[in-house]
C-alpha cells in the first residue's frame, strides 16, 4: 500500500478550485457575488473568448485596504464570518472564503481596489495564487478584478471546456440570475465588445425581469405576492398559455440567493395542475424570504442547493401563493397580429394660398394656434342650436325602445340572405330543455339593453365570435365546454351522474391496460364507470357517465389506461383528475361540428359570467381577445 502523505498546498488549492470553479461562469458568479456583498450599486462584467482568456469585473463597492487585498486570496479568508454561530444566520452571498483563492489558483489575476478614505488604491498581480507584484495605483473607489488564462495550469480541466460561444452563454446566464436576484444593483455585461445585458438597478423586480427575459416573456407573467407563516413569496409566474418545453426559465431565489429546489419546483407545478398541457412547463421568477435560521445554505460548494427546516410549509407557501396569483389573473389571451408596415403617403399637391384661408373648406383641417383655437371654440359654443320640437322629442323616445320582434318572412331563392342575428336578440316562445350539460348551465337571457356583449356567430364550427365593448372575443367552444364539465365533475357537491346501459359495451384493450383498469375499478366508479371482467381480456362496461356519449366509451377507457400505465396511479387525486380530464374532453362539444345557437348562447353566458373559466384542463386558452386598435392598424386606420 502506498505511503500516506499530506498534499502540498498548491495541489490542495487545485482540488478546491475544481469544486468551486467549474467553468468561467462559476468564476464570474463568485466575483459578482463578492461585488454585491461589498455594497456595489453598479457592476460591469466584460469577457472575451467565453471568459477563458479575459474576464473583468468592475464594481463601485466599498473596496479593500492594501492589507486586506492580499489576505483575501488566502483560503478560508473572509470578512463575513467570525464565529461558528454565524453559520446559523448567513445573510451574505459569499461566506466560505474560498472563491478568490480557488480562482487565483488556476489563473493569472490583476487586482485594483480602493476604499473611499484612501488617496491611492492597491494593485496586485497573482500567478497561480502567488502574489508576484504589488504597488499603489490610481483608481476609482471600488474593486476591479481581471482574470486571465483560466485553467492554464490545469490541462485536465481545460479539455472539458466547451466552445467559446457555449461558455459565454453560460456566463451571461449566471450573471443574469444575479441581476434578477438583486434588482437594486445595475449590472452590465459586455461580451467581445458588445453589450448583451444592462439592468436599470431601480430596485423594481419587473424591470430586471424585463431586461433579462425580454419584453414578451415579461408581459406574459402575472405578479405573485403572498405570505405564509414566516415565509414571504414575491415575484412573477407565467400564464398557463405561455409555457415552455423545459424548465430553463424557472428561477427560484431564497433570501436573494439563486437556488435549485425540488420542493419549490414541485410546488410551482402543483399550482398549475389541470391547467397545463403534457410536456409543458411554467416559467417563474420567485423570491422567497424567510428567517435565516430556517434555511441552511452551507450544504453545497457552489451554494446552489439549500436545505429547509420545514419543507411542508415551503411547499404550501409556493403552491398557494402561485395559485392565488393565477386565480386573479385574466385568462384572456391577447391575439398577436403581424404589424403592417406604414407606407409613406404620397406628397400632397400644393394648394393656392387662397384655398388655405378659405374658412368654408379648411376650418376643421388647418393647423391653428392656441389663440385661434380658443376663438374658434367660442364661436362653436355660441352658435344657434335646433329647437327640440314635440315631433323630434317623440321620435327620439321611440328610438330608445327596442323594436318588437317580428317573424322573418319566407326567404325567396333570388333574395340575398339576411345578416345573422345574435342568439341574445332572439327570444324563444317558451324555454326548451337543455340538450346537454352546456345548456344546463344557462341562465335566463338578459334583456337587450342590459346585455354587455353581442354574439356575432360561429366560424369554422369551432370558435364563437363575441363583440364586447371595444373588443372582439373568440371563444373555443370545445375548450370552454370541457372546462365547465371538468369543474362540474370535480366538484364534491356535484357527484358524477351515471347512466346504466341497456346492453354492456365490450372493450378489448391490451392485457396490461385491462388489468390496470380492473385494479382501478373503485376509482373508475367514482367517475361514473362500472367495469368488470368479461373473460379472455375483454372488459364489460355496464355504466358510463351521463355526459359521455356511448360511442366514446372505448376510446375514453383506452386513454385512461394509458395515463394510469404511465404512473399516474401513485397520486389518487392526480389519478382522479386524469379520469375526469378524459371524461370531460370526450363529453364536451366537439370542435368542427355545428352547434345549436342555444348551446352557443349558454356557453358564452357561462364563460363571460365566471372568472374561473380561463383554460381547459390541458392548458389551452378558452378566450382570445382582438382589440379595436389592432383591427384598425391592420386596415391602416390608425
Amino acid at each position: 500500500m502506498p505511503k500516506i502523505q499530506q498534499l502540498s498546498p498548491h495541489v490542495a488549492d487545485l482540488i478546491a478550485a475544481g469544486e468551486v470553479v467549474e467553468r468561467p461562469a462559476s468564476a464570474a458568479k463568485e466575483l459578482v457575488e463578492n461585488a454585491i456583498d461589498a455594497g456595489a450599486k453598479n457592476i460591469t462584467v466584460e469577457l472575451q473568448n467565453g471568459g477563458m482568456t479575459f474576464l473583468r469585473v468592475t464594481d463601485d463597492g466599498c473596496g479593500m485596504s492594501a492589507e486586506d487585498a492580499e489576505i483575501a486570496f488566502l483560503r478560508h479568508a473572509t470578512s463575513k464570518l467570525r464565529t461558528a454561530s454565524d453559520l446559523e444566520a448567513i445573510h451574505t452571498l459569499g461566506f466560505r472564503g474560498e472563491a478568490l483563492a480557488a480562482i487565483s489558483a488556476v489563473s493569472r489575476i490583476d487586482l485594483m481596489t480602493k476604499t473611499a478614505d484612501s488617496d491611492f488604491g492597491t494593485g496586485l498581480h497573482l500567478d497561480a495564487g502567488v502574489v508576484t507584484e504589488r504597488d499603489s495605483v490610481g483608481c476609482p473607489d471600488g474593486t476591479t478584478i481581471i482574470v486571465r488564462d483560466l485553467f492554464y495550469n490545469t490541462p485536465a480541466r481545460m479539455k472539458f471546456m466547451k466552445r467559446d460561444t457555449v461558455e459565454a452563454s453560460a456566463l451571461v446566464s449566471a450573471v443574469s440570475r444575479l441581476a434578477i436576484a438583486h434588482p437594486e444593483v445595475s449590472i452590465r455585461v459586455i461580451r467581445d465588445g458588445e453589450e448583451v445585458l444592462h439592468t436599470p438597478g431601480d430596485g423594481k423586480l419587473f424591470s430586471a425581469v424585463y431586461a433579462v427575459l425580454g419584453r414578451q416573456n415579461a408581459q406574459e407573467m402575472v405578479e405573485v405576492s403572498s405570505r405564509w407563516e414566516s415565509y414571504t413569496l414575491t415575484g412573477y409566474v407565467s400564464k398557463p398559455s405561455a409555457t415552455r418545453g423545459n424548465r430553463a426559465n424557472q428561477l427560484f431565489f431564497v433570501n436573494g440567493r439563486h437556488v435549485r429546489s425540488k420542493t419549490m419546483t414541485a410546488a410551482l407545478e402543483e399550482a398549475y395542475r389541470n391547467q397545463l398541457m403534457v410536456g409543458r412547463f411554467p416559467s417563474c421568477v420567485l423570491h422567497l424570504t424567510l428567517p435565516e435560521h430556517l434555511v441552511d445554505v452551507n450544504v453545497h460548494p457552489a451554494k446552489v442547493e439549500v436545505k429547509f427546516l420545514n419543507e411542508r410549509d415551503l411547499f404550501d407557501c409556493v403552491r398557494y401563493g402561485v395559485e392565488g396569483a393565477l386565480e386573479k389573473a385574466s385568462g384572456r389571451v391577447q391575439m398577436k397580429l403581424p404589424q403592417q408596415r406604414q407606407e409613406e403617403p404620397a406628397a400632397a399637391p400644393k394648394r393656392p394660398a387662397a384655398a388655405v384661408s378659405s374658412p368654408a373648406k379648411d376650418t376643421f383641417f388647418r393647423t391653428m394656434s392656441a389663440e385661434d383655437y380658443k376663438a374658434f371654440a367660442q364661436v362653436v359654443r355660441e352658435a344657434p342650436r335646433p329647437a327640440m320640437t314635440p315631433e323630434l322629442k317623440a321620435a327620439l323616445e321611440r328610438n330608445k325602445r327596442p323594436a318588437a320582434p317580428q317573424s322573418a318572412p319566407q326567404q325567396k331563392p333570388d333574395q340575398p340572405l339576411p345578416s345573422p342575428q345574435s342568439a341574445t336578440e332572439q327570444k324563444p316562445e317558451k324555454p326548451q330543455p337543455a340538450p346537454n350539460a352546456a345548456e344546463e348551465a344557462a341562465q335566463e337571457e338578459l334583456p337587450l339593453e342590459a346585455a354587455p356583449y353581442r354574439i356575432v356567430g360561429e366560424v369554422l364550427n369551432t370558435y364563437i365570435i363575441v363583440e364586447e365593448g371595444k373588443n372582439v372575443l373568440l371563444i373555443d367552444k370545445h375548450a370552454a365546454h370541457e372546462r365547465i364539465l371538468f369543474e362540474k365533475l370535480r366538484s364534491a357537491e356535484t357527484p358524477v351522474v351515471p347512466q346504466l346501459l341497456l346492453a354492456p359495451i365490450l372493450c378489448k384493450p391490451e392485457r396490461e391496460e385491462a388489468a390496470i383498469l380492473l385494479d382501478s375499478a373503485d376509482l373508475l366508479g367514482e367517475a361514473g364507470f362500472e367495469v368488470s371482467d368479461y373473460g379472455d381480456g375483454v372488459l364489460a362496461v355496464r355504466q358510463i357517465p351521463a355526459d359521455l356519449n356511448p360511442e366514446d366509451t372505448e376510446a375514453t377507457l383506452n386513454e385512461l389506461a394509458s395515463d394510469l400505465k404511465a404512473g399516474k396511479r401513485a397520486d389518487p387525486a392526480a389519478m382522479r383528475d386524469a379520469i375526469l380530464h378524459t371524461v370531460a374532453c370526450k363529453a364536451a362539444i366537439k370542435g368542427g361540428r355545428h352547434t345549436d345557437e342555444k348551446e352557443i348562447a349558454a356557453l358564452v353566458r357561462e364563460v363571460l359570467s365566471r372568472d374561473d373559466l380561463k383554460y381547459c384542463p390541458h392548458g389551452r386558452p378558452i378566450t382570445a381577445v382582438l382589440t379595436a386598435a389592432q383591427l384598425e392598424r391592420q386596415f391602416k386606420r390608425a
